[in-house]
């Protein structure tokens, strides 16, 4: 697949005049070409020609890397080296943003592009008007081939390039194997959002190699029950299963992106119960979208861009109250995709809200068992897609997946039922239910419905394996994933906050995000200056960067699991309270109330509490340092032995102490 507007042979480069590049690149722009995007492009071509009459090798002009929804300025490939360039016209200054920018193209070739995983990649960020200064070529920490970000004037460029070559050493990149080389990126979910609402498809933007199922064989799977759907006039329920990080959101927000024209028979609506996923995934589209008019030189509102997002991105519970309004009329809807479905709302919870907030004291229905119904309005067809998440409940009164299909059996029988061969795995605590299935004449099994490895660590696949071996005291099992997962995936454990601060920003290059997470029930780390009661606004957290004290970067204020579930981060702290800690081979739960911990006696809540903890350790893509605090012997409620057996636990599987 050619990725770039323009590419050739430097030579031919070199012999081909300005106008001729001009109109290639031209040719393949898909937005209006501005008298400013021109002047530019023939800068940096009179620049490259100038400097590259040096040497031989490839060029490639507007290289597109659809996973951050954006492309590279130029590609150089010369002997050994892979150059990103960036180009700055009429800056005078190296700005920090611009610098982060270079710096994230190259690390998606390395960590994406299957043919610059093992090459050097050298980022270089070129301000035009910038006067001479010093061009430091060193790699990184990591050690993996990639340099830290070299600052250059135009007429610097040619010494950069020529002490690059000098510094580095490794056999010539050839140009055809290069460019056959697949790009297989694991974008997070806000990267996805945004790609596929700016119309890339899943493929584009996901994993296709042979250790990861396809997302768009699921993707397609799924249409092909919605279009069976429709043709027959049939009501069908789909349950996609999936491990942590496995990419069920971005099945759902494929299918919601590809059907969002509302005047379409098949036009869907993505939905969650996740608040704090919605209102970041609504935030983040508008802002890219009134960045990209900005580039265009075309003038979007953000609360325009807003109500559009608001289309296909609901949250599941103003779904629910406009059915309740319009209680026998059907949505505008045919397909509803719910994110996180395990978390729907059990009759009790459903009811009790009902009554108190919405003053409607009758109401008899399950959270599950009233949002099919909405769809059963319909008169012909729907398709309604369950995304389920195993042990992931980790709020009272969330009913769990087999509430939906107590619901189906109970209410309605006419329903086709498609399910993932998965779901009666222990995690998703349905097998029970599952036989009531049995003599149901409209159930089938489908594998393409389940996604067996985790994306969001795609430096290793088995992270959500070693938490789940973990959690579930496993230690031999646990021991030899860790030897596993570490040769990848930087996995460490430490008694200091300031040391895991520390590591996690040696650790994140470019705008990687890093950021502190925390249980809910962590109540006694204020003395870390961690208050869980304190109120985070999640949109800052995750979205803004790093010059923003409200952000993830700043490592002041955390997250708990109820705003980090569905989302993720590069790199993680994961700072671990006396709410759930190990002793005598067995965990204990414990809430605290007042000025004291209290066991937390019910199943279901100890059963909140550990999925708490199963969220917050499956939510970081590249790394994670485990702060166990050591406790203090004059606070009671932080006896020292409340974490020791935590930390020794840890130790005893193997963790890598910092």
């Amino acid at each position: 697949m050619n990725r770039a507007y323009y590419s050739d042979s430097i030579p031919n480069f070199l012999n081909s005049n300005s106008s001729e590049i001009i109109g290639k690149i031209a040719l393949k722009n898909e937005f209006s070409l501005e008298q400013s995007q021109r002047d530019a492009w023939l800068e940096e071509i009179r620049i490259l020609k100038e400097v590259l009459i040096r040497y031989k090798g490839s060029i490639y002009f507007e290289y597109s890397i659809p996973r951050m929804g954006q492309r590279i300025d130029t590609i150089l490939l010369i002997g050994a080296a892979i150059f990103v360039l960036e180009f700055k016209v009429g800056e005078k200054e190296f700005k920090s943003s611009a610098i982060d920018q270079v710096w994230d193209y190259a690390l998606d070739l390395k960590n994406f592009h299957e043919t610059s995983h093992n090459r050097f990649v050298v980022p270089i960020l070129i301000a035009t008007g910038a006067a001479s200064t010093d061009s430091i070529i060193s790699t990184t920490p990591q050690n993996d081939k990639l340099l830290f970000p070299i600052k250059s004037s135009p007429e610097q460029l040619n010494i950069v390039i020529k002490n690059t070559l000098l510094f580095i050493d490794d056999d010539k990149i050839d140009r055809a194997s290069w460019e056959e080389g697949r790009y297989s990126p694991t974008p997070t979910i806000i990267e996805a959002a945004m790609a596929l609402y700016n119309g890339h498809s899943v493929k584009e933007i996901s994993r296709s190699d042979a250790s990861a199922i396809n997302l768009t064989k699921t993707s397609n799977s799924i249409s092909d029950i919605i279009t069976y759907s429709k043709e027959f006039s049939k009501k069908s329920i789909c349950f996609v299963t999936g491990v942590p990080g496995s990419g069920k959101t971005l099945v759902g927000l494929n299918i919601a992106t590809t059907h969002i024209d509302k005047s379409n028979e098949l036009y869907s609506v993505f939905l969650s119960g996740n608040g704090p996923l919605v209102s970041i995934l609504r935030e983040a589209l508008a802002r890219d979208k009134v960045k990209r008019g900005k580039e265009i030189g075309a003038k979007i509102k953000k609360g325009e861009a807003i109500s559009e997002v608001k289309m296909f991105i609901q949250n599941v519970h103003h779904f629910r109250d406009d059915c309740i309004i319009d209680i026998d009329k059907p949505p505008i809807e045919h397909v509803a995709l719910f994110d996180e479905a395990q978390r729907a709302w059990n009759l009790k919870q459903t009811s009790n809200f009902m009554r108190i907030k919405k003053k409607k004291p009758n109401f008899e229905s399950s959270e599950p068992e009233f949002l099919i119904s909405c769809l059963d309005r319909h008169a012909d067809w729907a398709v309604i897609v369950c995304l389920v998440g195993g042990g992931q409940e980790i709020n009272t009164g969330e009913a769990g997946i087999s509430e939906w299909i107590e619901s189906l059996e109970r209410s309605f029988p006419n329903w086709n039922i498609y399910i993932s061969s998965r779901l009666s795995d222990s995690e998703y605590n349905a097998h029970e239910v599952l036989n009531k299935l049995k003599n149901r004449p409209n159930v089938l099994y489908k594998d393409e419905l389940h996604l067996a490895v985790s994306l969001r660590s795609f430096r290793a696949e088995n992270v959500s394996l070693l938490v789940k071996q973990l959690l579930d005291l496993n230690i031999l099992e646990a021991r030899e994933t860790y030897m596993e997962v570490l040769k990848k995936y930087p996995l460490v454990i430490t008694r200091n906050l300031d040391s895991a601060r520390n590591w996690l920003k040696k650790q994140a290059r470019g705008s990687e995000r890093y950021g502190i997470v925390v249980s809910s029930q962590a109540e006694r780390l204020k003395p870390h200056a961690i208050d869980v009661k304190s109120p985070m606004n999640p949109i800052h957290w995750f979205l803004n960067d790093k010059n923003d004290v409200r952000s993830s970067y700043y490592l002041e204020q955390v997250a708990t699991e109820f705003d980090i579930q569905g989302l993720e981060l590069d790199w993680i702290c994961v700072t671990w309270d006396a709410d759930f800690r190990y002793s005598n081979d067995k965990w204990e739960h414990y809430s605290f109330r007042g000025n004291r911990w209290c066991n937390i006696r019910k199943v279901e809540r100890q059963q909140y509490l550990k999925n708490a903890y199963r969220v917050l350790l499956t939510r970081a893509r590249q790394g994670m340092v485990i702060v166990v605090p050591e406790g203090d012997t004059e606070d009671p409620t932080r006896n020292p032995i409340f974490y020791d057996s935590t930390y020794e636990y840890l130790k005893r599987i193997g963790f890598r102490e910092i």
